[in-house]
């Protein structure tokens, strides 16, 4: 009788434990998002957590970013980023760490009060970046900069379809930590082994339809942020694929740069700086094909930096007109 009840008793203590131990790495906490009718989806607003010993915070604009005003504060820098996972960091990276976080510690050199805000969500293609645009505005900022990497040239808006349905797209909190390891990870390889694919519904559309869509969803960016005469900057980040086992150009990057100068606006090139580094620098800057490192998110920063302030490309932040300020 006693092995009977010992059994389920140490079953019950080992799944406790494993909870207990999974809470504290941050799972059963994870980011919430919700679906919105203009970009798609966006984080759930006014939200804190920690993940893997990471901050994540959300302000009330949906932003990675900590609780801004809607107006700008007199004699405040703020420059608006926008873009997909490579910008926010996800949960592998503290807030501290995001490229917009180590640029504005880098303003804050120069400049007393300074706000980078950070616009971004995992999988948002340019589509996405117009729809935030059009429903929040550009917060009265001094300049806009949107993060486009290679594979945001060909990416379709992303939509709301997998809030909620889809465990990396979570909408409410799991009941267990435990839950949330399944779900987002046992789960979807199980899927991989024993579920075949399905063939995708609808017509395919090709790259150069894609492509074609996506500069006219640019163009409207374009358009909504030069109406409020607000300076606008492309950060092109690239894939490792762009630059290992050597550089090379990105499919469709030609054209892309093409239309900037014809729009005449400003490219901090990500992928034309890390084509001149070592071979081992390069490979210690991704952790897959598309997301940085550590290391890599600051010489983003540092690039942006450069080209925007102490080149004066961004006259609000230039270093001669700052230094009077200090």
């Amino acid at each position: 009788m006693k092995a009977n009840y010992w059994i389920p008793g140490c079953a019950i203590a080992s799944l406790s434990a494993i909870e207990l131990v999974l809470r504290l790495l941050g799972f059963g906490n994870p980011a919430l998002l919700q679906a919105d009718a203009d970009a798609g989806y966006i984080f759930a607003p006014n939200q804190l957590v920690y993940r893997f010993g990471n901050r994540i915070e959300y302000n009330q604009f949906s932003q990675r970013s900590e609780k801004i005003d809607a107006a700008k504060p007199e004699g405040t820098l703020r420059i608006l980023t926008l873009g997909d996972s490579v910008l926010n960091g996800n949960n592998t990276t503290d807030q501290k760490e995001t490229i917009p976080e180590l640029f504005e510690a880098h303003l804050l050199g120069i400049k007393k009060q300074v706000e980078v805000l950070n616009a971004s969500a995992g999988s948002w293609g340019i589509g996405n970046q117009l729809g935030y645009i059009r429903k929040f505005g550009t917060f009265e900022s001094d300049a806009v900069i949107l993060q486009i990497g290679t594979h945001d040239l060909l990416q379709p808006t992303s939509s709301s379809a997998g809030v909620g349905n889809d465990p990396l797209m979570p909408n409410r909190k799991p009941l267990l930590a435990i839950q949330e390891v399944f779900e987002r990870h046992v789960s979807p390889k199980l899927s991989s082994i024993f579920v075949f694919d399905s063939p995708a519904a609808g017509v395919p559309v090709s790259e150069e339809v894609r492509f074609r869509e996506n500069m006219q969803r640019f163009e409207q960016i374009v358009a909504l942020v030069r109406a409020e005469n607000i300076p606008l900057f492309v950060l092109y980040t690239c894939d490792r694929s762009d630059l290992l086992p050597v550089p090379n150009q990105p499919k469709f990057k030609s054209e892309f740069v093409d239309r900037l100068k014809a729009l005449k606006i400003p490219v901090i090139d990500i992928h034309v700086a890390w084509s001149k580094l070592p071979k081992t620098t390069v490979e210690s800057y991704f952790r897959d094909g598309v997301h940085p490192t550590a290391p890599a998110y600051e010489s983003i920063a540092d690039l942006v930096f450069q080209q925007l302030c102490t080149e004066k490309k961004l006259a609000a932040c230039s270093l001669t007109n700052t230094n009077s300020e200090k």
